[in-house]
């Protein structure tokens, strides 16, 4: 697959945003009076705590319009053609900014409704404030995609049961937890799965987590596909 890149931690306007602007806007946004919505490549907007992120980065997208009726209810209507490589990952990000060490907890909730067809995942983004690691935590995935790194065994943690890979992107080590059965709801305990990462495997030190992420990573959604986050929640002490 495609080599991801760091414009998925959603410093997307680094990022030419030319490329993608006579596709944009051809997508349309929901009939239903959503608090927010937008087509642009780059939208954004604060709601409740969290930041939802439009988020197209990958070349070659089509047109993704994102609407929001909170800040953990949310979705997207995304028509990516059926070529490889990652076009958009749409998200909800909560920033935690946090040790691990200093960390009591750290869990979140979710519940969505995703496409039969298709190519995508969705997942969870978790960053250290540095950008060095990512951590994905896939709860489902549809069609032709895969992980970066090789396969390092499965384990269950968190509530769930992962197939492990550990990889690099160029810019940061990736470690991608992906669950060993396709679920659209449920509760992930996320502390356990990095302290496990740090003192089991000894892949890092005691980083400080920046971001949560949770959305839909789309490689393909010929003809308009809908990726609906239903309810989806991060606490944390």
């Amino acid at each position: 697959m495609a080599t991801r890149t760091r414009s998925r931690v959603t410093k997307a306007l680094l990022a030419p945003a030319l490329a993608l602007g006579a596709t944009i806007g051809l997508a349309s946004a929901p009939a239903s009076a959503a608090v927010w919505n937008s087509c642009d490549q780059w939208a954004n907007t604060s709601l409740n705590g969290y930041t939802l992120y439009n988020n197209i980065w990958g070349s070659g997208a089509g047109a993704q319009c994102i609407w929001a009726n909170s800040g953990t209810n949310w979705g997207v209507n995304a028509n990516h053609p059926n070529t490889g490589g990652i076009k958009s990952y749409p998200n909800q990000t909560k920033a935690i900014n946090k040790a691990i060490t200093s960390l009591g907890s750290l869990s979140s909730s979710y519940n969505v409704s995703v496409p039969s067809s298709g190519a995508y995942n969705t997942s969870y983004d978790i960053w250290d404030t540095d950008h060095d690691y990512e951590i994905m935590l896939w709860v489902n995935k549809t069609g032709a995609v895969g992980p970066i790194g090789t396969s390092q065994g499965s384990v269950s943690l968190g509530g769930h049961s992962w197939n492990v890979f550990k990889g690099t992107n160029g810019s940061n080590e990736v470690f991608s937890f992906i669950r060993t059965s396709n679920s659209s709801s449920g509760t992930v305990n996320i502390l356990p799965i990095l302290k496990w990462i740090k003192d089991t495997k000894k892949w890092m030190g005691n980083e400080t987590i920046g971001d949560v992420q949770f959305g839909f990573e789309i490689t393909s959604s010929s003809g308009g596909l809908d990726f609906r986050t239903n309810s989806m929640s991060v606490s944390s002490s």
